[in-house]
């Protein structure tokens, strides 16, 4: 079943969206603003569970003999009250004390964190605004909806350049309920982002087990040990705590590079759901992590090696990986080899162009399943395609979950043939499960290969066998001046948003003009109008 967001939750996701473009005026990028307004959002979400108390500073000590202090740090009643000139310097100071002095996850929320915000008018709009919203209307189970929905606002907002943090809904949704994640499962992602794979594992086990009926041990373990993750980009990891936290998951979520020795610190998974970041490791060198067998530049080869030596045996996992991890050759098919030595890889589904904020990008989904040894577990390999001769998505053909299964309410006499249909009971992937999957030949969608088949490709995973008419009709038109142009255009604006990104990584106003940067010329001139004589 798919988590529907409730009316009254989009209509508050939508005004604050819009509180986005009032403030455009002042610079303020989308994803600068969904990260300003997490840090307010935050203090409004504790106000509106009632969990207020959790809101203290840890002061240092005046001298080494005395204890730290703890006291209650500022909330969101306080900011309100404030007045306007007040409003912004007591904001700076407390996302510097909530980031230096708060306590657990609050820290963590607040870590390094600065506004962007420098007139007290535009601080005091958003507060103002949010302040004056219907909260009431709003479960408190529907909080964790709302900040999504902001999330995915800003994944589908091109501007943002946040996109690569996203993946489309619809896919993690049909990805999950393949693997049908238990109770039980500790479940992970070495790649987070804003944690869209945890969320919707946890709506998956919440709409499949009772969770009130548990026992207080096994919902504390629920909470604190079923998910788990690492992220790189500070800003995203706050975004995938909060994410977390408003779904009712505590912490879960590391702030840390996989790819380094930190990595090898995640717990031992029974379940990873992941997409991986796309090419080659800043700066282009080797991951500083020593445990991989094959070490490389490539991140999606590294975070592969990480997921399956991640697994526990009999352990499962659906990752989402670019078309070049299928076919690279030398230490890419040694990675292949071992992948389907150590695991069985079961199924591999080929995803439509498109669909990702690279739209250039063709990616694919592999399903594998830790074996009890190391050797010999991979017997067949199915492929289902679901990128020949598929619609063109974006705003006019969304990219919806009824493209991966069949309506639960079609009449009988539909035929049941999409992914979802045809991938069977059994998340593993076992043999039995696998003998009852029905190859449908060259003119369908649903392949099976045999182990000795694809080791007579040279391990080459890259299987198609449908004839794409839309892929011709894109290459009869690609010289076509216009599509030339937007297809340029389209490169100018990821490199404008990379731009920018950069620019505020660097603590730079991207809107700032030129001339304000330059040095004057004329302070350069120290020694040209100097007489000779006075040196």
């Amino acid at each position: 079943m798919t988590h529907a967001i409730k009316p009254a939750t989009s209509e508050i996701v939508a005004k604050l969206w819009n509180l986005c473009n009032v403030l455009r005026d002042d610079g303020v990028t989308y994803h600068q603003y969904v990260s300003e307004l997490t840090y307010l959002l935050f203090l409004k979400m504790m106000q509106e569970t009632g969990e207020e108390d959790r809101l203290i500073l840890n002061r240092p000590a005046k001298s080494k003999t005395e204890p730290t202090q703890d006291e209650a740090g500022p909330r969101w009643a306080d900011l309100v009250k404030a007045s306007a000139p007040d409003r912004l310097s007591m904001y700076e100071d407390l996302l510097r004390d909530y980031g230096r002095h708060g306590k657990g996850i609050i820290q963590q929320v607040y870590a390094n964190a600065s506004t962007i915000i420098t007139k007290p008018a535009t601080l005091s709009t958003l507060v103002t605004e949010i302040d004056k919203l219907d909260w009431y209307s709003v479960q408190r189970d529907d909080l964790g909806d709302l900040y999504e929905g902001l999330l995915e606002r800003n994944a589908n907002e091109k501007k943002s350049g946040a996109g690569q943090y996203f993946t489309p809904r619809a896919l993690i949704d049909s990805i999950v309920a393949v693997m049908q994640p238990a109770l039980g499962d500790v479940i992970q992602d070495p790649a987070a982002g804003t944690g869209g794979f945890l969320i919707a594992a946890n709506n998956y086990l919440r709409e499949h087990i009772e969770l009130d009926g548990l026992s207080e041990a096994q919902q504390r373990q629920y909470r604190h040990s079923t998910f788990s993750g690492m992220e790189l980009v500070q800003d995203t990891h706050r975004l995938a705590l909060m994410n977390l936290l408003l779904h009712g998951i505590e912490g879960g979520i590391e702030f840390g590079d996989t790819l380094g020795e930190v990595g090898t610190r995640l717990p031992a998974a029974t379940l990873v759901l992941s997409n991986p970041p796309f090419g080659t490791k800043k700066g282009g060198g080797l991951p500083t992590r020593t445990d991989f067998t094959y070490p490389t530049t490539n991140k999606q080869f590294c975070f592969l090696q990480h997921i399956y030596r991640a697994l526990k045996p009999g352990g499962r996992a659906a990752v989402v990986l670019p078309d070049n991890v299928l076919f690279e050759s030398n230490i890419g098919a040694d990675i292949r080899r071992d992948l389907m030595n150590k695991c069985n890889l079961h199924t591999i589904l080929r995803l439509p162009t498109g669909i990702f904020y690279a739209q250039g990008v063709k990616t694919n989904v592999l399903f594998f399943t830790r074996g009890k040894k190391d050797a010999g577990n991979t017997k067949q390999v199915w492929v289902y395609d679901m990128r020949a001769n598929m619609p063109q998505f974006g705003k006019r053909t969304p990219f919806t979950r009824d493209y991966f299964r069949t309506p639960a309410d079609a009449p009988a006499s539909a035929i049941r043939d999409k992914f979802e249909d045809v991938f069977g009971t059994d998340p593993t992937g076992g043999s039995a499960a696998l003998a009852k999957r029905h190859d449908t030949g060259d003119n369908g969608r649903w392949r099976c290969f045999t182990r000795e088949q694809i080791a007579a490709r040279g391990d080459n995973l890259d299987i198609s066998w449908l004839k794409d008419d839309n892929a011709e009709t894109a290459e009869a038109q690609r010289d076509e001046p216009a599509l030339v142009a937007r297809l340029a255009l389209n490169e100018l604006t990821g490199a404008m948003a990379d731009l920018r990104a950069l620019l505020e990584a660097l603590g730079e106003d991207p809107d700032l003009a030129l001339e304000d940067l330059l040095i004057d010329d004329a302070a350069l001139n120290l020694d040209d109008t100097t007489p000779a004589s006075a040196t």
